[in-house]
């Protein structure tokens, strides 16, 4: 696909915002009531970076980026 750098963009933006959310989820998930948020955060953290990488690399697959 030969698509123009601002939709390239749009769509690494979309890729991010989509890791942000499984980030947020993952951490909500992980966080008991009566516990630091510190393991939560790591939790979130390990989380945004694996789901980034693996977005990306779907898409460069698919040819998009």
């Amino acid at each position: 696909m030969n698509l123009s750098f601002g939709v390239k963009m749009l769509i690494f933006l979309s890729c991010f915002l989509f890791s942000v959310i499984v980030a947020i989820v993952a951490g909500l998930i992980m966080h008991k009531p009566n516990t630091p948020k510190g393991p939560a955060f790591l939790y979130g953290g390990c989380a945004f970076g694996a789901t980034l990488p693996l977005c990306l690399g779907v898409l460069t697959s698919l040819g998009v980026l």
